[in-house]
């Protein structure tokens, strides 16, 4: 039986203060306001994937340095 995680409600802040640099899939598609599939691939691309076991975690970091690059002036 899965068991469920507990939902952060203040996410945004504990990634703006440095307190959270890695995120799972769906709380990274969440804070990028993206849908998890979209998620998923800018997070593949932007080199940002750790996985250990069967825990996959994204680099926050690493997506906004990528997301900034394809931003239109």
């Amino acid at each position: 039986m899965a068991y469920k995680r507990a939902e952060i409600p203040e996410l945004d802040k504990l990634i703006q203060f440095g307190a959270k640099k890695f995120v799972r899939y769906d709380e990274g598609a969440k804070m990028f306001s993206m849908g998890l599939h979209s998620f998923q691939e800018v997070a593949r691309e932007a080199g940002a994937v750790y996985r250990r076991g069967r825990i996959v975690l994204v680099n926050v970091k690493l997506v906004e340095e990528y997301m900034e690059n394809f931003r239109e002036a």
